[in-house]
């Protein structure tokens, strides 16, 4: 445990930072829109960096790089696509989102967006979307756990059941006490750290193993197919791996990020940033996994842990190839991963709880004091709910991943793009999307039908039915008015 120490005392440092965080934030937290929006006060920076450490979990620094380790190149289809649908989000939704959840009550979440912009007195829009929020963010946030319990348990040798309760507390602090603008400022620092370590690892991993040329020849010797980006797959399986891409519209943390930034005028540069540092940190994720291949087939002898579980290829390089100290920052940077994304999912799950179930349908007059404290409460419930699911240890964080980002990605992706870009789109389309997007993943994932990715098939049938059934009714004219005002307000600013 010697070894450890310092790890751990990173480890400690870099909570007791992001707790600190938190305590700052409470101070600027007044009303439940500061609790879950920040008071739509973000700029670029934070705006951008946050937006890519939210949506980056866990899954960043053990379920891919353990994927390129196990595969070779062929599993980096899944970084092309996620980057494409990544600039396609912020190209064509970022602002317009922000400007039409402004223009439409000031809607602090996407139920509550929808809600305004389809105008639905009868609260089933709300309800329904709230709930799908709160299905697919639990199994989410479990996945988060996962790979935060894994982390603690790999560095510290501690049982899985005690690295579930140590590696989710940090987080469920500060968010509780926080809020979104401390999720936010934690996600900045997060991201500076996940950056960091994905750019240095991968180049003490090549320097470990003798250069360029010699890194590639191990792993050519290891398997020459390795290099090739079609081994083992198929037309459906790279679109598949693609496809990932497409979920970047419906994700809820990621969205309310484009919804808290300061102005529209924030997003064009915002968008710049954070791609940047995107294709960075994936680009530096693959070299991890590939570069480790040849480091692990040079070193056998230590090769015991990753050969057991592949994802666990980032842990086992840093902690072998750094001083102690300096690994534990590297893997704290896992730790950052694994709560910048886990605390903003609690805190949607939080925001759905308490801005679309209880003021909306409970107390429908109660204070921002009351609200803000529901909100927190709601936090503890959600995170207890998850850490329950977590509780298998079998459980592998990009299986859960995969299915939360499909169900978002159809659930809500095509009512989120298409209610920014169509003014024609009514109500009645926007629950068919919602229920017909969610109900085909769910079905296509339950019969595996084609061993296509379901959200593929969840989004194309979620597009058509938001087409055909907004053909068959009208918007109202109030719903028309908000969408142009809204449109113009985008144009005139952006």
């Amino acid at each position: 445990m010697s070894a450890s120490n310092p790890t751990l005392i990173t480890f400690v440092i870099y909570i007791a930072a992001m707790v600190l965080i938190g305590f700052m934030a409470y101070r600027s937290t007044n009303n439940l829109s500061d609790y879950i929006l920040g008071g739509r006060s973000l700029g670029s920076v934070v705006t951008a960096l946050s937006a890519g450490a939210s949506d980056m979990s866990g899954w960043l620094l053990m379920g891919l790089p353990g994927a390129i380790y196990m595969s070779g190149l062929s599993e980096s289809w899944i970084a092309i696509g996620l980057i494409v649908g990544a600039y396609l989000n912020w190209l064509f939704v970022a602002g317009r989102l922000r400007v039409q959840t402004e223009h439409n009550g000031d809607a602090l979440t996407l139920p509550d967006y929808f809600a305004s912009r389809f105008e639905d007195k009868s609260g089933l829009l709300r309800i329904i979307s709230a709930v799908v929020i709160l299905v697919f963010f639990t199994i989410y946030c479990a996945s988060g756990i996962v790979a935060g319990a894994r982390l603690f348990e790999s560095t510290f040798g501690m049982s899985y059941e005690t690295a579930l309760w140590a590696g989710a507390a940090a987080t469920i602090a500060y968010t509780f006490v926080g809020g979104f603008l401390a999720v936010s400022w934690t996600d900045t620092v997060q991201a500076t750290l996940m950056i960091f370590a994905l750019i240095l690892t991968p180049i003490i991993v090549l320097l470990a193993t003798g250069g360029v040329d010699t890194t590639f020849l191990a792993i050519e010797a290891n398997d020459p197919s390795n290099f090739d980006m079609l081994k083992g797959t198929t037309f459906i399986g790279i679109i598949s791996l693609m496809g990932w891409g497409l979920g970047y519209f419906g994700q809820p943390h990621i969205l309310a990020r484009f919804m808290a930034a300061d102005s529209v005028k924030s997003i064009a540069k915002a968008r710049r940033i954070s791609m940047t540092w995107m294709i960075l940190c994936l680009g530096g994720t693959v070299a991890v996994g590939f570069f480790g291949i040849a480091y692990f087939s040079a070193h056998p002898d230590v090769a015991g842990p990753v050969t057991e579980n592949h994802e666990r290829v980032f842990i086992e390089l840093a902690k072998i190839l750094f001083n102690p100290w300096i690994a534990g920052v590297l893997l704290s940077a896992i730790l950052a991963a694994v709560m910048s994304t886990l605390s903003c999912q609690l805190l949607v799950c939080s925001s759905a709880l308490t801005e679309d179930f209880y003021k909306a349908f409970l107390r429908k007059n109660a204070s921002q004091g009351e609200l803000v404290w529901i909100g927190r409460a709601m936090v503890l419930l959600v995170a207890l709910v998850a850490i329950a699911l977590a509780a298998n240890p079998d459980n592998r964080v990009l299986g859960l991943v995969s299915y939360a980002w499909a169900g978002f990605g159809a659930a809500f992706g095509p009512v989120v793009l298409i209610s920014v870009i169509w003014k024609k789109m009514t109500r009645d389309g926007a629950l068919a999307g919602i229920l017909v997007g969610a109900i085909t993943v769910i079905v296509w994932k339950h019969f595996e039908v084609l061993g296509l990715y379901e959200i593929i098939p969840g989004f194309i049938f979620a597009s058509l039915a938001i087409y055909f059934v907004s053909l068959m009714g009208q918007p109202s004219t109030g719903m028309v008015q908000r969408f142009e005002a809204a449109e113009k307000d985008f144009h005139l600013n952006k």
